[in-house]
């Protein structure tokens, strides 16, 4: 795998490891992105940090992120749906005030 021009390293710590991948995303959206990563462990995080603890944190700090991510996808097309019956619904007042 070849690393773009517009990649960069980032490097963080999370849960006493150190992790590091080459990304595109912006600072900001990576301050964003590790911010929310955190916040999910620390969800989870009450105790001693044995590295099957860590795994068990982490695979459920991703499933809650993936679920968050199906709801907002699922929520996304609902109002796509909406928005499209709502601007047709529209469209057809207008045509017909307009034929009066």
């Amino acid at each position: 795998m070849s690393m773009s021009d517009s990649e960069r390293l980032v490097q963080f710590e999370l849960l006493g490891q150190q992790f590091s991948f080459y990304t595109e995303e912006s600072e900001e959206d990576m301050e964003h992105i590790l911010s929310l990563v955190r916040d999910g462990i620390r969800e989870d995080n009450d105790g001693p940090k044995g590295s099957l603890l860590v795994a068990k944190i982490a695979v459920r700090a991703c499933l809650k992120m993936a679920s968050d991510y199906v709801c907002l996808q699922r929520d996304s097309r609902q109002y796509r749906e909406d928005s499209l019956r709502r601007i047709s619904q529209l469209s057809e007042d207008i045509a017909g005030h307009l034929e009066k």
